[in-house]
């Protein structure tokens, strides 16, 4: 028999209709999502203007992802949802790792091979700093081959994305632990930067009065067989910015420094020496937290 539905009978009347999903890891996510979700709309009273106003900003947000620009990705990274379900994952690994990051919204897949030492720039036109360390187990142990992939913004606080589009590669890089798990690469500081700040999601930031920064970072995606992937960067102490990340990636164990080191690689030149720890592989899917823009528009 049909009933008159109410602000909580409705509800209810969702989660019955959702009762017979077979699969039951969806089922238990669309439940909780349903229920949550209709909590928020009676806990701030929702007007349909500002429904509708919520409806319109998510499907602008939908329609500037591009290629290379991850609107959606960002404006999970600023609600600080990246950072939490990045936490979840670490918290489900067995093993302790290096404290992971995000990937963010500039990750791009099939960044170019190069040999250790060389730089991750295509044209340095700023002083050069050196990055250093081993990949190592959670015994301390060199992981021989293990795969590094490395990005960040150029000295003016750049993503090849945001000049080039798709068109060109630059500081970024792949590199191969030697087989002592060893590493070293060469690239220059990068700048803290705003975030895109001319869509929706730049919208929000300003009328939150939030700043729309990240601090100064590195990037880094290390894997290798038998361990788990991992996802996280590495932060300059020096970056004003670094106590109040916009997207909430900093970990106190991820500041560092760059300064002159008689042990680096390069004698002369700055250096960041960081050990990065992996933990063993598991069942469950990737923990990524992220993906290549471009993979996502084609999907």
């Amino acid at each position: 028999m049909q009933q008159d539905l109410d602000q909580f009978s409705v509800t209810e009347a969702v989660l019955e209709q959702m009762s017979k999903t077979p699969d039951a890891r969806l089922k238990q996510i669309m439940e909780s999502l349903v229920k949550h979700a209709h909590a928020f709309a009676r806990d701030v009273d929702l007007k349909p203007e500002e429904w509708l106003a919520g409806i319109a900003f998510l499907t602008e947000v939908g329609k500037t992802c591009t290629p290379s620009r991850q609107e959606t990705i960002l404006l999970s990274d600023t609600l600080g949802f990246s950072a939490l379900v990045n936490i979840l994952a670490a918290n489900r690994q067995q093993a302790k790792s290096t404290d992971p990051s995000l990937l963010g919204p500039f990750y791009r897949a099939a960044a170019p091979l190069k040999q250790l030492g060389e730089t991750i720039a295509t044209k340095i036109d700023a002083p050069e700093i050196q990055f250093y360390g081993q990949v190592v187990d959670a015994d301390g142990k060199g992981v021989p081959h293990a795969e590094i992939t490395v990005w960040q913004t150029d000295a003016h606080g750049y993503y090849d994305m945001q000049i080039h589009g798709e068109d060109e590669m630059d500081h970024r890089a792949k590199f191969i632990t030697d087989e002592n798990g060893r590493y070293h690469f060469r690239s220059v500081r990068p700048l803290g930067y705003y975030i895109p700040m001319d869509g929706p999601v730049g919208r929000m930031i300003n009328a939150q009065l939030r700043h729309g920064c990240r601090p100064a970072h590195t990037h880094f995606l290390i894997g290798a067989e038998g361990y788990e992937e991992l996802v996280t960067s590495l932060y300059f102490g020096y970056d004003q910015y670094i106590g109040t990340d916009t997207v909430f990636g900093v970990s106190k164990s991820l500041i560092i420094m760059p300064e002159m080191d008689a042990n680096a690689p390069i004698p002369g030149m700055e250096a960041v020496r960081y050990d990065f720890t992996i933990a063993p592989a598991r069942a469950g899917g990737s923990g990524r937290v992220g993906a290549d823009p471009s993979q996502l528009v084609k999907a």
